[in-house]
């Protein structure tokens, strides 16, 4: 129901709701040309290589606005685009926004949404340069493209591992999808509460972050530029390590053995895990949604990425029929399988 402070769209039409929502933005980087305002954005990248990737948000598939801010999920749509580009180890530049809003959205929700792109974009140095817009009778619909550059002989693919490669990972895992537990069990309880219920979110909230509000790892790419290290192959972890490991394997014809005791996991991850039961591995592994950088690099880097802020050492690339396995604290073998998000067509 749209209160009474509140504008509903109808009143400024799509072209008045996109003059309202990009008015003020300015472009910033070189290879921006032409941003919005024509009928298409124009760019030019010189002697650099482009770099082009796209998602598509689709409300109760990919996000609940239950408990999901517009402006948190703005930020959100936007910085997972920019970490696909730095897993090319390129640099983000220019954005796209696409949106499909029903009725029920007024113009200060997508006010809010735009809000957290555009904070998205500035907190990255990335240049918002066009879209569109449309109605729906589905909810809400968000399709970003985000176009990069980089190095011709500094791109990094997934099929570049090699033999006795160390396998690295940033940050630590498992901690957005125990934050997606938290908002999807609080949401149930809600449901069957009175009207004075309080989410038990208190000390949770770096995991709640994790989920709600990703960041992608732009420095531990400059980190690596700046140790003089270029991974041989490198993936975002965003369906889960296990996935993303073994889509690096596929690609480059190898096999993989990591360390239970060396996946880096935070504090309230694992007591999360342990209010709900669950196998704390198993979420590290398969959880999703953590956008960290898994890559690999040459041993003789060893020193380099050991030295790197952030960076840990979980194992090392094999021969392709040894196959992809984890090392248990116990010294057992436990064979890694893809687990991560599958859409349900």
């Amino acid at each position: 129901m749209i209160n009474e402070t509140e504008t509903e769209i109808s009143t400024l039409g799509e072209f008045g709701l996109i003059e309202h929502i990009t008015k003020g933005i300015e472009l910033k980087n070189e290879s921006s040309v032409k941003g919005i305002g024509d009928d298409c954005a124009v760019l030019d990248y010189k002697n650099k290589e482009t770099l082009v990737t796209t998602d598509l948000l689709l409300e109760g598939i990919h996000f609940d606005l239950t408990y999901t801010p517009l402006k948190h999920l703005g930020y959100k749509a936007a910085v997972v685009n920019f970490s696909d580009v730095y897993a090319m180890n390129g640099t983000p530049k220019q954005l796209t926004v696409s949106i499909g809003v029903s009725k029920r959205f007024t113009v200060e929700h997508i006010e809010q949404l735009y809000a957290g792109i555009r904070l998205a974009c500035e907190n990255y140095g990335v240049d918002l340069v066009g879209g569109d817009t449309s109605a729906s009778v589905t909810g809400l619909i968000i399709s970003v493209t985000c176009i990069g550059e980089g190095d011709k002989d500094k791109i990094v693919y997934r099929n570049g591992a090699k033999d006795t490669d160390l396998i690295c990972v940033s940050g630590d895992l498992g901690s957005a999808y125990m934050g997606l537990q938290l908002l999807e069990r609080e949401r149930s309880v809600s449901r069957d509460s009175s009207d004075d219920f309080h989410p038990a979110f208190e000390g949770r909230e770096y995991i709640l972050e994790r989920q709600l509000k990703p960041e992608a790892r732009q420095d531990i790419i400059e980190a690596l530029a700046k140790a003089g290290v270029k991974p041989t192959a490198m993936m975002d972890v965003s369906d889960g390590l296990s996935s993303e490991l073994m889509h690096i394997c596929k690609q480059s014809n190898t096999g993989c053995r990591i360390y239970e005791e060396r996946i880096p996991i935070d504090y309230q991850t694992a007591v999360m895990a342990e209010e709900f039961n669950m196998n704390l591995v198993t979420a590290a592994l398969n959880g999703g949604e953590d956008y960290e950088l898994v890559f690999t690099v040459p041993l003789t880097d060893h020193e380099k990425v050991a030295a790197m802020k952030d960076v840990k050492i979980i194992g090392r690339i094999t021969k392709p029929e040894l196959g992809y396995y984890m090392e248990t604290r116990d010294g057992a073998e436990m064979e890694l399988k893809a687990q991560g998000w599958q859409a349900q067509w």
